[in-house]
């Protein structure tokens, strides 16, 4: 009996000190847990240069709890400047904190510097955390902007016409040549060395003299340089028309343009459909183009105008139609429309390389080729194609036959020059003497590879070459 006693009370004592190390090491254990729980952490990175004012995003992240409290120091050689710091009340598990450092404004100079990122969560520890950071990133403080330079441009330009501008930037990230809120890509030209870009600038028939044409500059810091363009702006004229629209045309152009009128729907109101919104589409298409260009000049000497035709419309020609002797629209023309005899062959108007073929909306079956540094000739209306998109091609060879497919009046090419997709006038680039002038001379000034093709005569007078008169056209 006295040995079950024994027996009993060794039991109890085994189960006693199991339970009090179970009870140690769960505590242990739980608190090594809260301990090994990683402080608040910094979920994004910070930029590698900051300039005399920078603005990037902090994403702090509590992995437990709430956070406390948070704070953005700049931190360079001794001193040291709280950047950001949330009011405790917006802290949660998560804070995206938008930091703008005035780095000169706070006494900081150029060089090496680290941005210091210190928070803190409610999460219960045995051991209180350390003070350190929870991140660091070293950056560099940069208040030097970028350098630009404006080699050569244009001297003389008009509202549908081209300036051709050559520059060159120096620490830089990126730079963007702009006609008021239109970017213009620029391209590397010449002995890399040199560091020349080029780019030709579209001024859009409707061009508001005053509206800026500029360089801007921006390096990794973001300090920006802007250098304005000077030129010299002649006045063009643009021509109006009126055109009489009759049912035979409506029923002829409406249903193939526009395939899903319901049938309630008057001819008429599809014609306006097809005048607003598809000519819309044309111009968002031509700019879609436009955006795909060789990085070089593909064309060598002037275009040329295919031979035996006569223009019917002229570039920026202001429509106003009419039906039944009123008022229903206006729209501006944006090429030439140029007629010979029906299905007559449609020459390439210099060298490039087919950018696009198909139906391009009211332009219907449409060749587009490319020239090179953005600069691009449309050829519209036609009946037939006899190119493709990729092929090299030669100034005069045939690209297809004119016709009259998309919003055409009779059998004729309906014939653009774009850059970048906005539609200039051609009568320039026909001139020898412009483009000797407005494009070889100032890529002679700055000292970059001229266009081929253009030797001898003299340069122009800077007033811009005039429009064909047109012929009489057959209406609507």
């Amino acid at each position: 009996m006295r040995v079950v006693r024994r027996q009993s009370r060794t039991k109890i004592w085994g189960v006693l000190v199991v339970l009090l190390l179970l009870g140690v090491v769960g505590t242990v254990s739980y608190g090594g847990w809260r301990q090994s729980v990683a402080p608040p952490r910094v979920t994004n990175t910070a930029p590698r240069f900051l300039g005399h004012q920078t603005t990037f995003p902090v994403a702090i992240r509590a992995s437990r709890g709430h956070l406390t409290s948070v704070e953005v120091r700049l931190v360079q050689g001794g001193k040291t400047a709280t950047i950001a710091k949330p009011d405790s009340m917006s802290l949660d598990r998560q804070v995206d904190l938008p930091v703008t450092v005035e780095t000169s404004k706070l006494g900081f100079h150029e060089g090496a510097a680290t941005i210091e990122v210190r928070a803190r969560d409610d999460f219960w520890r045995p051991l209180k955390p350390d003070e350190r950071p929870v991140a660091t990133f070293p950056v560099t403080i940069d208040l030097t902007p970028p350098k630009v330079e404006i080699l050569a441009s244009t001297q003389y330009v008009s509202p549908g016409g081209v300036c051709l501008v050559a520059f060159r930037v120096e620490g830089a990230a990126r730079s963007e040549l702009t006609v008021g809120k239109l970017a213009v890509p620029s391209f590397a030209m010449g002995p890399p060395e040199k560091g020349a870009r080029v780019a030709l600038v579209p001024l859009a028939w409707d061009y508001a003299p005053g509206t800026p044409v500029a360089i801007r500059a921006e390096d990794e810091a973001g300090n920006v340089a802007t250098r304005g363009i000077a030129f010299e702006l002649k006045p063009r004229k643009f021509p109006r028309d009126r055109i009489e629209i009759r049912d035979s045309f409506l029923e002829l152009k409406v249903p193939e343009l526009l395939p899903q009128r319901p049938p309630s729907q008057p001819l008429l109101e599809g014609f306006l459909v097809i005048n607003r919104d598809q000519r819309r589409e044309a111009e968002a298409q031509k700019r879609k183009i436009g955006s795909k260009t060789a990085p070089e000049p593909l064309w060598e000497g002037p275009f040329v105008q295919p031979r035996n035709t006569k223009v019917f419309a002229n570039f920026a020609e202001t429509r106003t139609y009419y039906y039944q002797g009123r008022e229903i629209d206006s729209q501006v023309h944006y090429g030439f429309d140029l007629a010979s005899t029906k299905q007559s062959p449609v020459p390439a108007a210099n060298r490039g390389v087919v950018a696009f073929t198909g139906a391009l909306s009211i332009y219907g079956n449409a060749v587009v080729l490319d020239h090179g540094l953005g600069l691009q000739t449309l050829y519209g209306h036609l009946s037939s194609i006899e190119v493709k998109v990729g092929d090299k091609i030669a100034k005069g060879q045939e690209l297809g036959r004119s016709g009259t497919t998309g919003l055409a009046i009779g059998d004729h090419i309906h014939y653009e020059t774009l850059v970048n997709g906005i539609s200039i006038t051609p009568v320039e680039w026909w001139d020898a003497k412009w483009i000797r002038d407005r494009i070889n001379l100032p890529l002679r000034t700055a000292g970059l590879p001229e266009i081929k093709g253009l030797e001898g005569g003299t340069a122009s007078d800077g007033e811009p070459p005039r429009a064909p008169r047109p012929v009489r056209r057959r209406r609507a």
